[in-house]
């Protein structure tokens, strides 16, 4: 029997004190123009919260009101309920067996809406829940994944090769064939799955039996395997073709781009193909031109830090070199600082490979090697196009190097980007590399070092104990006293996929070189400017800032201790540690 309200909702909410009179009739007025159900007009209108209107709802039908944030729901289960209709109807089974199932909903009057779940289920019988809307949507995303999806697709494709294993190329160029369909279907699918998991990366790797793929979430690899490995020809084939690579050649490396629209999100496709032992691996970077680039105030440094860098970008000429390993968010921070700079009474190049985010009013030039386009050509050229501001992707080797520092010094201010593991040691690496100590010294102003780690989920976030392990760890890399510390771990919930972690935050250094470290540079003494700089006041290390967002709880134990493996920092001697060890 389904559940029904005695009256009509806004009457009912009236005559229990709940709503006005008055808001009930702006509310029925909003809703004739906008068309919406009342329930939203009222909460959209701030008359009453969703927690106020859901548990009356429950109270009312006497259904229960149920937090499924953590709740762990099996994916056979959800999958009941085709997604296009729990999306629809807000519906979602969350329990279920041959006889019945569990249905949460964020609408449970809506009796329309389950007439229709009841014919999409039966014969089971319906038991209905109450949950917030907000929480329905975070499971749709996480629990209707691609993965069965793909491999049915993957199926079908590997059964339409079964003849043999010689693909029509005319018919997938021309895209007309039933076997391009269906290889255009399990791409979209893998897409669609990846944008639905905020993946950074899709890989796709074919072995001996399997073909392997992964997409790279929150910095982690997730792994999806299929059994049809014959048919990652087809998929690599259709890739070159969107990415206007040559189909022909398999024994080289190639790198192409393309675009896609995916669920109202414009991706910008990167994609690099690598010849391995079963076929070819393919890599592409997603980048998501939907969801705009990052201020400087969203990239998450300090606040003093923010003022330091602002106020170093307002020099008329010297470097600011961002520094890290791949994947650290190096372009991410010199695009917040590009996006700051950016006004009209400004003229600002980039020369970069590729260009990732296209920014208005900002000539950018992309690296071309196969023509001899190469960031030394190019920022040659570019010191001749009176720019004020110049942006170099990566000081890459020395001629580069040295035309970045004299641009600096004749009245530009010069962004760049260097693979090393700290600030300190950047600008020693830039004297490995062949420049001038004294050039380095006049021409250097700032240098940002910068990792990302993951963020503990704050839905499923809960006080975290530290036990004898952890302490003598931390002994060892840091003296700072973390008795009083708001440390937490995620437990898992459909918010984060159940991994404990939702997002990444940057750790940043910096180092300003003032009058001091500059004499000390131009002495070309390595040992003794390593030393100065890590003795400066303000100076805080990789490390150390890693071990501030565990002090808040903002990240773990876990992930700091992977950040200070890459810098090797430890503080404690090891006498300290022994009898640590030995208590």
């Amino acid at each position: 029997m389904k559940p029904k309200l005695k009256k009509r909702l806004g009457d009912l909410l009236v005559e229990n004190g709940i709503i006005s009179e008055e808001q009930l009739m702006e509310a029925l007025a909003e809703q004739r123009s906008s068309g919406k159900k009342l329930g939203k007009t009222l909460i959209d209108l701030r008359h009453i919260s969703e927690e106020q209107l859901l548990t009356f709802l429950s109270q009312q039908l006497n259904l229960p009101f149920l937090d499924i944030s953590r709740r762990p729901i099996s994916a056979e289960v959800v999958a009941l309920l085709p997604e296009v209709q729990a999306r629809r109807y807000r519906a979602l089974v969350i329990e279920a067996d041959d006889s019945s199932a569990k249905v949460a909903m964020s609408d449970p009057a809506d009796l329309q809406a389950l007439d229709n779940i009841e014919s999409l289920l039966a014969p089971r019988n319906i038991n209905l829940a109450v949950v917030p809307e907000q929480q329905l949507l975070n499971a749709f995303d996480t629990l209707y994944r691609r993965t069965q999806e793909i491999a049915q697709i993957a199926e079908e494709l590997e059964q339409e090769y079964a003849a043999d294993d010689l693909f029509d190329l005319g018919g997938l160029t021309a895209g007309d064939s039933d076997n391009e369909t269906t290889v255009v279907k399990l791409l979209q699918s893998i897409f669609e799955d990846a944008v639905q998991m905020r993946a950074s990366d899709i890989h796709i790797e074919p072995g001996e039996n399997k073909l392997f793929i992964r997409q790279r979430i929150d910095g982690q690899l997730q792994e999806n395997i299929l059994n049809e490995a014959n048919i990652s020809s087809a998929l690599v084939l259709r890739l070159k073709l969107m990415a206007g690579l040559d189909i022909s050649e398999k024994r080289l490396p190639q790198d192409g781009r393309f675009h896609i629209e995916i669920r109202g999100h414009k991706i910008d496709v990167r994609m690099s193909t690598m010849p391995i032992y079963h076929g070819e691996s393919v890599v592409m970077r997603l980048l998501d031109q939907s969801a705009g680039l990052l201020t400087l105030d969203q990239t998450g440094m300090p606040a003093d830090m923010l003022e330091k860098i602002r106020r170093q970008i307002k020099r008329p000429h010297g470097m600011l070199l961002v520094t890290g390993p791949t994947g650290s968010g190096k372009t991410t921070s010199l695009y917040g600082v590009l996006s700051e700079l950016n006004t009209p009474d400004r003229k600002i190049i980039t020369v970069e490979d590729p260009v990732e985010y296209q920014l208005p009013r900002i000539n950018q030039v992309q690296v071309n090697h196969k023509i001899g386009l190469n960031f030394s050509n190019v920022l040659r050229t570019t010191l001749r196009q009176d720019p004020d501001i110049i942006m170099v992707g990566e000081m890459r080797d020395k001629e580069t190097v040295e035309i970045g520092l004299r641009g600096a010094l004749t009245g530009h201010f010069v962004l760049s980007t260097l693979h090393t593991n700290d600030a300190v040691t950047s600008a020693l690496r830039l004297l490995d590399m062949g420049a001038a100590s004294y050039l380095v010294a006049s021409a250097l102003r700032v240098i940002i070092a910068q990792r990302l780690v993951r963020r503990v989920c704050q839905n499923c976030a809960v006080d975290y104990q530290l036990s004898h392990q952890d302490l003598i760890w931390l002994m060892n890399v840091t003296s700072k006293d973390f008795s009083n510390a708001k440390l937490k771990v995620g437990t898992g919930c459909q918010n984060c996929n159940h991994s404990g972690y939702r997002g990444r935050i940057g750790v940043f250094e910096m180092l300003e070189l003032d009058d001091e470290l500059v004499d000390v540079m131009r002495s070309g003494n390595p040992q003794d400017f390593a030393r100065a700089a890590k003795n400066k006041p303000d100076f805080v290390p990789l490390a150390q800032a890693a071990l501030d967002y565990l002090y808040q709880g903002m990240t773990t134990i876990e992930e700091v201790a992977k950040l200070v493996e890459t810098v090797n920092e430890t503080k404690q001697p090891a006498s300290v540690i022994k009898a640590a060890l030995e208590e």
